[in-house]
């Protein structure tokens, strides 16, 4: 074994640092306000609308204007963080997310609103990719990095359904306005807790010159990406916009591939995704990702509309797949990660996930909650649980901790970009179904209500033929994870947040990290 993969593995490696434990408390606390804020937003958006006097036409850009820039400034976010040092950036990010968070919580008209969620983004893209560094280098034992990256997985995966709970209770109870202004004491208290905390390790910074080409060609790639999806559910497939915006994004993501390969210094350096282990993490975490974000909305809708749930109910539905992600993920993943490779534990773990979305293909007007609904999530909750912890974990091993930023903000860009692909992807699918089903039974409806029961009746029918092909993208996102992933177990060496690079990926068994 080379000297350099002796290093990366930790073979003379120094004494974790003694504040580990107590770093990994607020780090969990900011990546909670990161994931809470993706969907609390939503259960406040009709509120806000109402009162800001924004048009039916402008309202998507409340979540667009934030996915646009997070999703945008990732890489660039990452690569910030390996130039300045993680905790600074970390720090940093959580002051900036809180004061955009202010300026949301205190909007007086729909620009304020839409300039506050694109500042959101910004700080989310320098603080997301900070925090999963910082847990990756400063957690160097295969067994405690372990249980670390299964906490932070498990609130990386159930925080959006918490979420839901605390903006059903913040909006019918208090105000819209506090689902903004609940970030503030979340980013205080992390900040502080980090700057007095988090001791990074030495000698991780990545200080060459920043690759402006392959900031601007990553960023405006994916922002034109994020965007053609977005509008792709607002305006159709065939939009000349949506289309000019695929082709503006393809041509200019080759074009940023092209640069990478060729610069000095590049901002993604290409070994971190072509290393098969991450590039499979990568690709089945993004898949994954596409068929949970459907589900979130399709199980709200369906809860609301066709069941009658109030904001809050609605919320607590969703507490058996919060549970089931939290027992997956710090339990089953945690124990069973030093024990088992990582694709024994990501495979099986999304074909649990792909069986309970499979019960929810059976979905009616009229369907059980205790006998279909809460048995399903549990299963997506326990099998994505499962998956998520060691796929996190293998997100940044093996590289170079000059490259543990980037590496991070990969992981974070593949939920970022599922997410909005799930959105738009599976709404289609979604609303394709729902008219077709109208067009062939509205006829034979000749009462108003029997027309109300066909409208539920062709909803739920929607939701059914989009939970369908989230089913196979989940199967197809097990294949890969066993196919591409093939680290070996983690538990014979000890493990580092770094690596030298391919080398030290390929000779050696791969242990994990996590997003």
């Amino acid at each position: 074994m080379s000297e350099t993969a002796s290093k990366a593995l930790g073979a003379p490696a120094a004494s974790p640092d003694a504040g580990r434990w107590k770093a990994l408390v607020f780090i969990a606390l900011a990546q909670l306000m990161v994931v809470l804020d993706a969907t609390i937003v939503n259960i406040a958006l009709p509120s806000a609308q109402q009162d800001l006097g924004i048009s039916d036409g402008n309202r998507q850009w409340v979540v667009t204007a934030y996915a646009l820039a997070f999703g945008g400034l990732l890489l660039f976010g990452g690569r910030i963080a390996d130039l300045w040092g993680r905790k600074k950036a970390f720090v940093v990010g959580l002051g900036g997310f809180a004061v955009a968070s202010a300026l949301g919580g205190a909007a007086t008209n729909e620009a304020m609103m839409f300039g506050a969620r694109a500042l959101q983004g910004v700080f989310g893209a320098l603080l997301a990719p900070a925090a999963l560094s910082l847990l990756a280098v400063m957690f160097t034992d295969a067994k405690e990095r372990a249980k670390a990256f299964g906490i932070y997985g498990a609130i990386a995966g159930g925080g959006g359904a918490v979420g839901l709970i605390l903006g059903g209770f913040l909006t019918e109870y208090l105000d819209w306005r506090w689902t903004f202004f609940v970030n503030i004491p979340f980013a205080i208290v992390a900040a502080a807790g980090a700057y007095f905390v988090i001791r990074e390790p030495e000698g991780g910074r990545n200080r060459s010159p920043l690759d402006i080409p392959g900031v601007v060609l990553s960023t405006l790639g994916l922002v034109a990406l994020v965007y053609g999806f977005t509008r792709a559910e607002s305006e159709g497939w065939s939009d000349s916009v949506t289309v000019g915006m695929f082709v503006a994004s393809a041509v200019l993501l080759a074009t940023f591939v092209i640069v990478e390969s060729r610069v000095k210094a590049p901002l993604l350096p290409l070994r971190v995704i072509t290393e098969r282990n991450r590039g499979g993490v990568y690709l089945s975490l993004g898949l994954a990702i596409i068929a949970m974000f459907g589900l979130f909305l399709f199980l709200t809708y369906y809860l609301q509309i066709v069941k009658g749930y109030s904001p809050v109910k609605t919320g607590f539905a969703f507490l058996p797949m919060i549970v089931g992600m939290i027992t997956g993920s710090t339990q089953i993943g945690t124990r069973l990660m030093t024990r088992v490779a990582p694709r024994l534990l990501m495979g099986p773990g999304f074909l649990v996930a792909a069986f309970g979305m499979l019960l929810l293909t059976r979905l009616e007007i009229g369907s059980s909650y205790a006998a279909l609904l809460l048995p399903a999530m549990l299963l997506l909750g326990l099998g994505m649980g499962t998956a998520f912890m060691p796929a996190m974990s293998l997100s940044t091993q093996g590289v170079e901790p000059r490259d543990a930023g980037v590496a991070s903000a990969m992981v974070n860009t593949s939920q970022q970009v599922g997410g909005a692909i799930g959105t738009a992807l599976l709404n289609t699918i979604a609303a394709s179904a729902t008219t077709a089903y109208v067009a062939d039974h509205i006829a034979g409806a000749t009462s108003r209500s029997q027309q109300q029961l066909v409208q539920l009746e062709a909803m739920v029918e929607g939701y059914t033929s989009a939970i369908w092909f989230a089913v196979g993208i989940l199967v197809v996102a097990a294949a890969i994870a066993l196919t591409f992933v093939n680290a070996g177990r983690p538990g014979s060496t000890a493990v580092t947040g770094s690596g030298s690079g391919e080398g030290a990926a390929d000779e050696v068994p791969v242990p994990v990290v996590a997003h």
